[in-house]
């Protein structure tokens, strides 16, 4: 039998609709609003940290089914960002002795998707190799800063009752180890002094090894016995010295989970996700489903809600009801730069890590004619591997956020996060 066109319309809409009403599973992922684009044989995720350009996009659009994931659902308080777009083609920055564009800028840090809000309304937004409004990217490391978040709303909540109460208190398997003196809040500023490599070139690192126990049916068993091993040993005291930790943020995301007896998951569904309007599902990753998410990344989001993050950043953790779910002063603890040994450099004299977010501003011992508005003490930086950002400047009522494909897991402040810290400076100059 042919149905005519506007009857075939119709009933593809009528699908259309009951999929989005109950989660279509076309992407093989249960109870989920899928995005739609679905791509065919996405790359095995054991070889992540060496996929190739086009391997990369594909894996970082498709992480959400990878893995075993946990969905988090949008609710029916899900509003999207008002639109005001603006044309931001006449800004440029300064690197290398040369002039770029925002076009050169998308081309020369294979950004896949980036979003400028200001004042609370989209100003610009772009995507790349396939990407949509309905496209899951992957976090990576931005993900440490949403667990970062969830910990203040625990503590504001009584789950957790002082970030200076030692992780044991919450997590008892860490007895025994290395980790069995360290406070919570010494793991939200990666100085727990306890031994972790995270070289993502050496393929014999702990970081490496994390990512090969992920590959496995026993992701969370194997993970667990990694960063919680008895051989693994302090290199200083807890407090002493800042040292990049995946290992101590999956401690943090495991400790958070056990402290409030929810997942991950579970507990930004109820106190964000929802309550802040979020417009689209995500999902996290999952090493027990319904039980373990992952602390060190594992966050997929749609592009408008990485940007929805950063508002809720921007708000000091504020509902849309007036109801303030974070702490007082939260977001500027968060981004109060700890002074501890290596966390101190000349390019960031006033520390470079805090809250499980970054401090990228423009480096103090670079000379520069580039615009200098994102100042450290008012800006905070999600920064994730191959160069996924969400940017939060309170002052300057701004929320900039970025995927991207870079070449290189981690390149040095002299390369990508420094061309971001110029792009962003100068979007920020142009919108004053």
């Amino acid at each position: 039998m042919k149905l005519k066109n506007s009857t075939l319309v119709l009933c593809l809409m009528m699908a259309w609709q009951a999929n989005a009403a109950t989660g279509s599973t076309t992407c093989g992922v249960e109870n989920l609003n899928c995005p739609t684009v679905v791509d065919q044989n996405p790359p095995a995720v054991k070889d992540m940290l060496t996929w190739n350009q086009q391997d990369r996009v594909i894996g970082f659009r498709n992480d959400y089914r990878s893995y075993t994931g946990d969905v988090f659902k949008a609710g029916d308080q899900a509003k999207p960002i008002a639109r005001a777009i603006q044309d931001l083609s006449t800004v440029v920055y300064h690197y290398d002795d040369k002039q770029y564009t925002l076009t050169d800028y998308i081309k020369r840090n294979d950004v896949t998707g980036m979003m400028v809000i200001k004042n609370g309304q989209i100003v610009w937004q772009y995507y790349g190799k396939g990407n949509n409004d309905t496209t899951l990217w992957t976090s990576r490391s931005v993900g440490k800063s949403v667990i970062s978040t969830l910990v203040g709303i625990a503590l504001k909540e009584g789950k957790i009752q002082s970030l200076d109460d030692l992780v044991i208190k919450y997590n008892p398997d860490v007895k025994g180890t290395a980790w069995e003196n360290v406070t919570i809040r010494q793991l939200l500023q990666h100085t727990s002094g306890v031994e972790w490599g995270e070289d993502y070139t050496d393929p014999n690192s702990d970081f490496a090894k994390l990512t090969q126990c992920e590959a496995t049916d026993q992701a969370y068993q194997c993970v667990n016995a990694l960063v919680k091993s008895p051989e693994r040993k302090a290199y200083a005291k807890p407090g002493e010295a800042w040292s990049y930790s995946s290992g101590g943020a999956w401690l943090l995301g495991d400790t958070l989970e056990k402290a409030t007896g929810e997942s991950v998951a579970q507990y930004l569904q109820e106190k964000i996700w929802q309550p802040f309007g979020m417009v689209h599902d995500g999902v996290w990753h999952s090493y027990e489903k319904g039980q373990h998410d992952v602390g060190a990344h594992g966050f997929n989001a749609v592009l408008e809600d990485w940007g929805k993050f950063g508002l809720f950043i921007a708000s000091d953790g504020t509902l849309p009801d007036g109801t303030k779910i974070l702490p007082d002063h939260w977001v500027k603890e968060a981004r109060t730069w700890n002074q501890a040994e290596n966390s101190i450099t000349p390019s960031h004299p006033d520390g470079s890590y805090g809250y499980e977010w970054w401090n990228n501003r423009i480096p103090a011992n670079l000379t520069t004619t580039n615009p200098n508005v994102l100042k450290s003490s008012d800006t905070l930086w999600a920064l994730g591997i191959f160069g996924q950002m969400i940017m939060v400047n309170q002052v300057e009522n701004l929320v900039i956020v970025q995927w991207s494909t870079w070449p290189k897991a981690e390149p040095s402040f002299s390369a990508q996060p420094l061309e971001s810290a110029l792009m962003f400076n100068s979007i920020a100059a142009k919108l004053q």
